[in-house]
């Protein structure tokens, strides 16, 4: 008789110990990925916003680009994920965060420079203890 739950005597060999030690570091990974991106979102919403970048485009019809490029990104993910090797998912997330970083832009702008910096360390600040 054939055995299709192979996934489950495979996990019966390990202790709880190695599967604990094991998610550890995968979520590990996962966070230093998500920090990663959110900085790259950051640098990228600062240099557009300070180079001038984002207001030589906010007259232009480019605007609306930049706004949906991330809702375009999203869409693209999600129907192509089962599909994509995982370097080009890699990929197309690091895209997405630098295209939130250009359309995010506008808020170094709209608001001073303390405000911003306040709100971003209190929102990591909140995202690392919960993660703990």
């Amino acid at each position: 008789m054939n055995n299709f739950n192979n996934a489950q005597s495979s996990i019966a060999n390990l202790s709880q110990a190695q599967i604990d030690e094991g998610l550890r570091s995968h979520m590990l990974r996962v966070y230093n990925y998500m920090s990663a991106a959110l900085a790259l979102t950051g640098i990228v919403a600062w240099f557009s916003a300070t180079s001038g970048l984002y207001v030589a485009i906010a007259n232009t019809m480019l605007i609306y680009v930049v706004m949906f490029a991330p809702l375009g990104v999203v869409f693209y993910f999600a129907s192509k994920i089962n599909s994509m090797s995982a370097s080009r998912a890699q990929s197309v997330f690091w895209v997405f965060a630098g295209l939130m970083g250009l359309s995010l832009s506008y808020i170094f702008l709209a608001y001073t420079g303390t405000a911003v910096f306040q709100a971003f360390f209190l929102t990591a600040g909140a995202f690392a203890s919960l993660s703990l």
